[in-house]
């Protein structure tokens, strides 16, 4: 896949996996397993690994 944000240094992920940097896998696979990638988490959020629906919408406050 070609992909412009295939090598982003700024990945906010603390989880390591194959897909770590390669944002467009990322977003592939999150898309597959219907969660959601660290980046839309906040820093404090995304250390607890839970990228569901439901996480990110507690994340940004959404009720």
């Amino acid at each position: 896949m070609s992909c412009p944000f295939n090598k982003n240094i700024d990945c906010p992920c603390t989880y390591h996996c194959p897909r770590h940097g390669k944002c467009c896998e990322c977003i592939v696979h999150h898309r597959d397993a219907k969660s959601f990638p660290a980046c839309y988490f906040s820093t404090e959020n995304e250390a607890r690994y839970d990228r569901s629906f439901e996480a990110l919408k507690r994340d940004w406050g959404a009720k």
